[in-house]
């Protein structure tokens, strides 16, 4: 990595979080076979396009905030939009662990609601900083997501090493303001995103998250 880095930040979806479930959910209610839902989110990716398209291809004129109201009105108990400890990918925990045990500050920052940072505290992963878009008051891929994500962090961008599974909205952003960037090859984007010519930018690919300790050491 050149740098010494003294930060790690991790994106949440597809780089923490299997949203395998989430998107389930979301076919089932929206009464589409969840097949057919999630070939679609894999078009929309592959074209890099924004996510949210897949609801407006379903069901034109979709309106995301009122039909979360709704949803959570018919199901006030189930997760609807929302992920638990069962979606975490198998190989956080001792990522973490060892990032720690190495002394390195460890963050998770992603695109996500208040709630989904209540989730991730729930789970007592160790980290020091837990930063949600909401909170933060800046979402990805904006430049000053990623300087209140260093800010937070305590160090220097250059310092820092974030890691997500998207080209456009995490390694490009990131390296705009001089942090290093790992791309995961996970999920829908981080598979399809691996083979775009800018996936060059970043600082290494990796197939998991064991990886990351390795080159950060």
């Amino acid at each position: 990595m050149g740098t010494v880095i003294s930060a790690v930040a991790f994106d949440i979806g597809e780089t923490l979080i299997d949203e395998t479930r989430i998107w389930s959910r979301w076919a089932d209610r929206l009464g589409v076979p969840r097949l057919t839902f999630m070939g679609v989110l894999g078009g929309i990716a592959a074209k890099g396009r924004p996510h949210r398209e897949v609801f407006e291809f379903f069901r034109p004129g979709f309106q995301l905030q009122a039909e979360l109201e709704r949803w959570k009105e018919d199901e006030p108990d189930s997760l609807r939009e929302n992920f638990d400890a069962i979606d975490l990918y198998s190989d956080v925990r001792p990522t973490f662990a060892r990032l720690r045990g190495m002394g390195k500050r460890v963050v998770v920052a992603g695109n996500q609601p208040r709630q989904a940072g209540d989730a991730l505290r729930a789970m007592n992963l160790g980290t020091d900083e837990i930063l949600m878009s909401s909170d933060l008051g800046f979402d990805k891929p904006s430049r000053e997501f990623f300087e209140k994500v260093a800010e937070r962090a305590g160090a220097h961008p250059a310092e820092v090493l974030y890691i997500g599974d998207r080209v456009d909205n995490d390694v490009l952003p990131a390296r705009s303001i001089g942090m290093k960037a790992v791309l995961i090859r996970r999920g829908p984007w981080g598979y399809l995103h691996a083979e775009w010519p800018q996936a060059g930018q970043a600082d290494a690919v990796v197939g998991s998250l064991l990886e990351v300790p390795d080159l950060v050491q």
